[in-house]
């Protein structure tokens, strides 16, 4: 899981693998962001063959929050051809955001 990574352009980030990419919009002071840590650990564990998981910092590049209307914290957006196809806000179980990105990820609906 991609954490903290300096990049120069976010699709250049989007376009670097052929897997899906579910972005984790975060705030280091956000207690449900520090909850949803090991959670997405889980995901990233569970579904390394399938998607990659990158953490952006909403304080380091408010404006990728603005672009994408980051709102509420945490914010997981699952990229897919470099557009956005699905959101989901606050914390949730691993359990939950696996059965969610399956379909979408594997390509059925």
């Amino acid at each position: 899981m991609a954490t903290k990574k300096q990049f120069s352009n976010f699709q250049e980030l989007l376009s670097g693998s052929e897997l899906p990419t579910l972005v984790d919009f975060y705030a280091p002071w956000c207690g449900p962001c520090q909850v949803m840590g090991p959670i997405l650990e889980q995901v990233n564990a569970q579904m390394k063959e399938q998607l990659r998981v990158v953490k952006i910092n909403t304080e380091t590049y408010p404006e990728l929050a603005s672009q994408y209307q980051i709102h509420a914290l945490p914010t997981l957006v699952l990229f897919k051809g470099g557009q956005p196809i699905d959101r989901m806000e606050g914390v949730m179980q691993a359990t939950q955001i696996v059965q969610r990105l399956q379909p979408l990820v594997s390509g059925k609906s």
